[in-house]
């Protein structure tokens, strides 16, 4: 019988099903002080507070060695934490694992798959594993997935004949073999060509406006700031950063740009007017956002002879807040 663990103290919630949250909280992932140190002495995530809101498509995102990959599994029931408690659809994990994962699709660093069995009959396997699918209605199902990611054409296909992102939308259309309420993706376009990339973005927001929450692992920021309504930020197996992300973006001030051929002179400018940050780009003269009045900024420029075709403040983007908040840039790995 299941005892509750040292990493699990919280023992509430007896009801077998992952029906909902206790004690009302309407959150589909939560975490608290979540720590996994490893064999060594490397501490890979480091008393994780996550708060993922429920119908939410919420990106985690991080540097390379941030711990992505590590709080997944633990959110997963892949591995154990060393401390901490995580809760997924309300309940406990590890401990819950089977109650919770029949209501959850993963895809995590990438599909198993057995090459010699075509696309379909992977996805017949997948679901024959799985015991709450009826049989009588296999057919229909792995029909309906592999339309979904596009795959029905090379159904019939070897796996191991396929393209990385052939692969990539197999294991997805494995993860949507049965209805979920949450759907994990590790690097869901990896491999995928520009098209495919809009298809799975695409998708992504249907699955959302059925009610399925989405937690997706990403390091392409653009991605995630065209698909996400939330994100998180990890670094160093610590949470920088957890909200809406608007909320993200809106953190970080934005660029001023000035389009000009007198670059030099422009530069010069916003330097005397104590602007920093100036950097000359060919034909654009870019700089933090001035303290002052832009309008006094732009008569400055003018009086100075500086031949001013545009002037304008971009809104920061979440790549920007990224690297604000992190110091540095984005690496694939996590």
């Amino acid at each position: 019988m299941d005892q509750p663990s040292a990493t699990d103290p919280d023992p509430e919630g007896s009801d077998d099903g992952a029906g909902g949250d206790a004690g009302g909280d309407e959150s589909v992932i939560r975490t608290r002080a979540l720590t996994k140190r490893y064999r060594g002495g490397q501490l890979a995530v480091d008393g994780l507070d996550l708060t993922v809101p429920a119908g939410s498509v919420f990106g985690f995102l991080g540097p390379n060695g941030s711990g992505k990959t590590t709080t997944i599994r633990m959110l997963m029931g892949l591995i154990e934490p060393t401390s901490g408690t995580a809760r997924v659809l309300g309940r406990p994990m590890p401990r819950a694992s089977r109650t919770v994962l029949p209501h959850v699709g993963a895809l995590i660093e990438g599909p198993a798959l057995y090459g010699f069995l075509s696309g379909r009959d992977n996805l017949v396997r997948y679901d024959a594993a799985d015991p709450t699918a009826d049989p009588r209605t296999r057919n229909t199902r792995v029909a309906a997935a592999l339309d979904r990611v596009g795959l029905a054409a090379a159904a019939g296909k070897k796996a191991k004949a396929y393209s990385l992102g052939m692969k990539q939308r197999l294991g997805l259309a494995a993860a949507l073999l049965q209805p979920r309420r949450l759907l994990v993706l590790d690097e869901p376009t990896n491999g995928l060509d520009p098209q495919g990339m809009r298809e799975i973005r695409s998708l992504v927001r249907e699955l959302a406006a059925d009610g399925t929450t989405v937690f997706l692992s990403s390091h392409l920021l653009d991605e995630i700031e065209q698909v996400c309504t939330h994100a998180a930020v990890m670094a160093q197996g610590r949470l920088i950063t957890q909200g809406s992300v608007a909320e993200l973006a809106a953190g970080a001030r934005g660029r001023l740009v000035v389009t000009t051929p007198d670059g030099a002179d422009a530069a010069r400018v916003l330097k005397e007017q104590g602007v920093a940050d100036v950097v000359i780009e060919e034909d654009r003269v870019t700089s933090d956002p001035p303290d002052g009045e832009l309008a006094d900024l732009n008569a400055a420029l003018v009086t100075a002879g500086v031949r001013v075709r545009g002037f304008a403040l971009e809104r920061a983007s979440l790549e920007d807040a990224f690297v604000a908040l992190t110091g540095e840039g984005f690496d694939v790995a996590g």
